[in-house]
């Protein structure tokens, strides 16, 4: 039942941005994902309007300027990026909002631009690969690998959330199903989510999963069971969500984006038929498979990476 919520590869491309989804687009008030491909020695650039943003190489390195609007000079940060999303933990670029942010890649690239509307307007930063913590979660065939670069309590932002999550092949993760569609004090916040899919190809075997999003309750009816392919996004503005299932053979990759109306912070509540299986997996091993790799070793004398 693939609906509106999901939005094949190559459905949802916008002038210079293979993927685009705003919260205009969205019918929602906060979360935003943009995929730009750049060729070799490209360069785009954009406004954040009344967003904060983040770039982050899903393939090759690049160049971010970041310049207050109205005002001279700005700070620059090469970023080295990562060969793909299975092969390393990359670094990242912060841009606030009302700020203009050109991007440029001499070898070529593509890049996420991870965003939500926000009220604050905080520095722009770079984001270290050696600085980002890699979470083993679930065990048994619920592992996965989360890659918390920019989730709350990590890294500053006023209202983004992102992370990326990597699942081996014939494991589910996103599980138990759980929701985030409600501000219940202490319990769980209300988020909007973009699940942004790369699958790992065998051989010339095009990769493949599927995602699930059922009703949670009355005014929260989210229906969607998808195939999804790299390229492919699912929006989730409210129900439970999961399983994420890799299909055998097939590594999947997620890059989840969120934001919300209320304090950042990333509070779940899983679905009551399901919640007992976490209860089963202090008894079960880690996938052995796991990590699939870790963030590097910090760069003696520095970050690694630069500014100006």
């Amino acid at each position: 039942m693939s609906n509106a919520f999901h939005r094949p590869n190559g459905s949802a491309g916008r002038g210079p941005y293979a993927l685009d989804i705003d919260p205009e687009n969205a019918g929602w008030g906060f979360s935003a994902l943009r995929v730009l491909e750049l060729a070799p020695g490209g360069a785009h650039s954009f406004a954040t309007g009344g967003s904060e943003w983040i770039v982050l190489p899903l393939s090759g390195g690049c160049s971010v300027s970041v310049t207050a609007e109205g005002e001279p000079g700005g700070e620059t940060f090469a970023l080295e990026g990562r060969e793909s999303v299975f092969a390393g933990v990359s670094d990242f670029a912060y841009a606030p909002r009302d700020a203009e942010v050109g991007i440029t890649s001499a070898a070529g690239g593509r890049f996420a631009l991870t965003g939500a509307r926000c009220t604050r307007r905080l520095p722009a930063r770079y984001g270290p690969a050696a600085g980002v913590p890699v979470e083993l979660r679930g065990t048994g065939n619920c592992s996965r690998q989360v890659n918390n670069f920019a989730a709350a309590g990590v890294f500053e932002a006023d209202a983004l959330i992102a992370v990326e999550v990597l699942t081996p092949g014939g494991n589910w993760s996103s599980y138990p199903p759980h929701k985030h569609d409600e501000d219940r004090p202490g319990e769980e916040s209300a988020l909007e989510e973009i699940y942004y899919f790369e699958i790992a190809p065998h051989g010339a075997t095009e990769g493949l999963g599927y995602q699930r999003v059922s009703p949670s309750g009355p005014g929260h009816d989210t229906d969607v069971l998808a195939e999804v392919r790299g390229g492919d996004a699912v929006l989730i503005p409210d129900g439970w969500h999961g399983p994420s299932i890799a299909a055998p053979g097939h590594d999947m990759y997620y890059l989840n984006v969120m934001a919300g109306p209320g304090a950042r912070q990333w509070l779940i509540r899983d679905h009551p038929e399901h919640a007992w299986i976490r209860e089963r997996w202090p008894a079960q091993p880690v996938d052995p498979r796991l990590p699939l790799y870790a963030a590097p070793a910090p760069a003696s004398g520095g970050s690694g990476g630069s500014a100006s």
